[in-house]
């Protein structure tokens, strides 16, 4: 029985229990819960693998059995008894464990007559028992507190990246480490489905002063939010991590102020989708202007023209999403797409429900790239700093959008961005880069539709983009995507282009 409580604790000792009482054996609330139940299947020997059960409502089997003789039990007041009941015998026992762990029942019923020296074997097996039982709620506990100060971590990182500073610096003054400001966001992927080992390596190689979060999204991601000081931000964190945590590829961001972790999370997804490709497994954001930058004053104007309708929402009822929840949902899908259903915490048809809602409200057809990436750069112009909003600027979104990517310093952006895929004239083939990413992004960055456009299979077309991804050095196939920026860049030169 020791050796069973060490190597398996109180499920194997119930399961071993129930093969020597020929029957069911389980731990009970006083209310007569069952908490783990295991019987022995029908058979002339009863000799085969023990298998879980629970009680059936309304049923008459062992578990239902003993859920009644454990709440009569309770009610008598009694340490221990035995009850017939039809052609079965069930054996119950309180468990003594420490004060702050509820005692559970164990209890054993088998037909009649049971095995001689049953009653006694139950009470030398209460002891250890009652040891791993209180063993293990202590472990359920841990479990718990690790889960509610993950989710604290998660909230803190969900208010950062919707700008609610004021509510994150208070979350997270009572979680520590306090936010630091400015900051560099690191997001590492990891080899293996346990992500425990990275972040303990990651919280050692940080000294403790770093936020490690664990991605809501993708599984496989850590969100490391670190001071932007030397020792930590210089460049050495994401690649000491990369260097010890086997089979980890890092993404680092470039410094930015605590109000644009949103931005900066952007810049390690993109800089994770280069990391991938190279040796040493890790790679930093490239330097490049930012577009909600880049539009300036006029920009401002345009984005609260277009957001106007959304940021004024008033719900008719109480329990309905407003104007700040439902801007934190386009947020969250234009980022992660169905993934928000994760991000969010909320079912794939609460997420569809207020979809709709938004494009009624702004009059745009969320699934479309085209208005993904105006919604986009609206979001990512009002997360800047605030900026003076010219008076006789134009303030129709409609216009206002091709207003804003025909402005000179727009334009130089778009040639910064398609720089790396070369001379856009240099060559008009279907393998041309130009030519790929526009097929992408005509066809709604839907790969199959894309390839047969091109005349190649769905994998060719994912290895192009693929390629793409590092002569980019962003991430094109995986949210946060590339591909807003990309076509708003393509816009810019298009009309500049008279097209």
């Amino acid at each position: 029985m020791h050796g069973l409580a060490r190597s398996g604790g109180s499920q194997e000792l119930l399961r071993w229990l129930s093969g020597r009482a020929d029957g069911w054996a389980g731990l009970l609330g006083g209310d007569g819960t069952v908490l783990h139940g295991v019987a022995r299947p029908p058979g002339p020997s009863g000799s085969g693998p023990a298998v879980l059960a629970s009680p059936s409502p309304g049923g008459a089997g062992p578990a239902t059995l003993a859920a009644r003789c454990a709440r009569e039990l309770t009610a008598l007041g009694a340490r221990s008894s035995s009850f017939d009941k039809g052609a079965h015998t069930a054996l119950l026992y309180f468990l003594d464990t420490p004060p702050d762990v509820p005692a559970p029942v164990l209890a054993v019923v088998g037909r009649r007559p049971l095995p001689d020296g049953l009653s006694t074997l139950l009470a030398d097996a209460a002891l250890p028992l009652a040891m791993c039982w209180a063993a293990e709620s202590v472990e359920r506990k841990r479990r718990r507190v690790d889960l509610a100060e993950s989710r604290g971590r998660e909230a803190v990182l969900h208010l950062l990246m919707t700008g609610q500073l004021s509510i994150a610096h208070q979350v997270a003054g009572a979680l520590k480490p306090s936010l630091p400001d400015p900051v560099r966001v690191c997001v590492v992927e990891c080899a293996g489905p346990d992500r425990a080992e990275a972040a303990r390596v990651c919280a050692d190689l940080a000294g403790g002063r770093s936020w490690i979060v664990r991605c809501p999204v993708y599984a496989r991601h850590l969100i490391l939010v670190v001071p932007a000081e030397a020792g930590l931000a210089d460049g050495l964190l994401g690649s000491r991590v990369a260097s010890v945590v086997d089979g980890c590829v890092v993404g680092t961001s470039d410094d930015v102020p605590l109000a644009d972790t949103a931005t900066a999370y952007r810049q390690a997804f993109h800089a994770l989708a280069v990391a991938r490709g190279l040796p040493e497994r890790h790679a930093r954001f490239g330097s490049t202007p930012e577009l909600a930058l880049v539009a300036g004053a006029e920009g401002a104007r345009w984005a609260d023209a277009l957001l106007a309708p959304l940021l004024a929402h008033l719900p008719r009822r109480g329990q309905d999403p407003g104007s700040q929840e439902l801007t934190a949902t386009l947020a969250s899908w234009l980022a992660f797409s169905s993934h928000a259903t994760d991000h969010l915490k909320i079912h794939r048809n609460t997420l569809a429900a207020r979809l709709r809602l938004i494009g009624e409200l702004l009059g745009r057809d969320l699934h479309t790239v085209a208005d993904q990436a105006a919604l986009d750069l609206a979001l990512r112009i009002r997360a800047m700093p605030a900026l003076p909003r010219p008076a006789d600027a134009p303030s129709t979104p409609a216009y206002a959008l091709d207003g804003i990517l025909r402005l000179p310093a727009v334009r130089s952006w778009a040639v910064q961005q398609l720089r790396p895929l070369g001379d856009p004239e240099a060559a008009r083939g279907p393998s041309d880069p130009h030519t790929t990413l526009r097929s992408w992004l005509e066809h709604e960055a839907q790969l199959g539709p894309a390839a047969a456009a091109l005349d190649i299979s769905v994998p060719g077309m994912r290895k192009r983009l693929t390629r793409l991804e590092t002569v980019l050095q962003r991430s094109l196939l995986r949210a946060p995507s590339a591909r807003y920026d990309l076509w708003l860049a393509f816009r810019a030169l298009d009309l500049a282009n008279g097209a």
